[in-house]
């Protein structure tokens, strides 16, 4: 359980960190929260021959409101995120999904850049950015990269970086006024890796039609799943019971689940159905200015979790 011999760097600048990146290459790693690298080079999963580590560069942990939402530096830790007034104010979907992020030990030095950029199709924090539009910068030795939430996710534990980038920034819109929001998420345990989650904002206008839906999931595909075909199955609609359950079913268009312990294919496709509805249910909800009950209606555990 000890990790490779590496070569450890500690830059002060964004510039001093992308110009290591640049001598380095794909034999350096970054180290932020450390909370999946650093388990990863004990195991000798990952064995970088360098690592840079940006905890002391200045810059890289603020929140502040941007474009009717948040620019959250890279470095800014998932728990001061989660707990943060400004975020419940303007962005609530990221608060509720951080709340399934590990423990509060896990999120205290796990950072919002540092799960973005491991991309394990599983975390909570790329669906929710994937349904909020977020867009990504990087800095590389051209300058400020933005990057689509869409486009930032390209596979397994893969993301659009290149070698020679740092992610600094995240930048999230405000969302229209009528929007409510919802993560669900189906674990065996609080704090264990989503068997399935969804990420759901919808907006409602006056007479109770949703004019704008944005549904994406985590744990049912090689990296977060945007699902389109339900949301278009719900614009447009009256959010009754039964529109939602049937956008729900049309999630299994979209997702291409794996198999393992936790679960099979089937399973999963059909707990997509069911954590979708939920969401979009309670989105829907919380639109009209109804907030339901977070402990009982916004998490999930299977039959045998706790």
């Amino acid at each position: 359980m000890k990790p490779s011999s590496f070569e450890y760097l500690a830059p002060r600048t964004v510039e001093q960190a992308v110009g290591h990146l640049v001598e380095f290459g794909d034999d350096a790693k970054v180290l932020a929260g450390g909370q999946s690298l650093v388990p990863l080079m004990n195991l000798r999963l990952a064995a970088p021959g360098v690592l840079i580590d940006v905890n002391r560069v200045d810059g890289l942990s603020a929140i502040d409101a941007f474009d009717g939402g948040l620019s959250i530096g890279a470095l800014t830790r998932q728990g001061a995120l989660e707990r943060s007034e400004l975020a419940r104010e303007r962005v609530p979907l990221l608060a509720e999904a951080l709340h399934y992020v590990g423990h509060p030990t896990i999120r205290h030095r796990g950072t919002i850049g540092g799960s973005l950029a491991h991309a394990d199709p599983a975390a909570e924090l790329p669906a929710a950015m994937l349904a909020l539009d977020a867009t990504l910068v990087a800095r590389g030795p051209g300058g400020d990269r933005q990057i689509g939430a869409e486009e930032f996710f390209t596979g397994f534990l893969t993301t659009a970086l290149a070698a020679d980038e740092l992610l600094t920034e995240v930048r999230v819109p405000g969302v229209p006024a009528g929007t409510g929001a919802a993560f669900v998420e189906l674990s065996r345990r609080y704090g264990d890796f989503a068997i399935c989650g969804a990420a759901v904002l919808v907006t409602l206008d006056a007479e109770g039609r949703c004019t704008r839906a944005r549904v994406a999931l985590c744990g049912v595909g090689p990296g977060p799943v945007r699902a389109r075909a339900v949301e278009a199955a719900v614009e447009g609609e009256r959010t009754d019971a039964k529109v939602l359950q049937e956008a729900a079913q049309r999630v299994v268009d979209s997702i291409n689940p794996p198999a393992d312990i936790h679960g099979s294919v089937a399973y999963r496709r059909k707990m997509a159905v069911v954590m979708t509805r939920r969401a979009l249910a309670l989105a829907a909800e919380r639109a009209t200015g109804v907030v339901a009950d977070s402990d009982t209606a916004t998490h999930e555990t299977g039959r045998n979790g706790r």
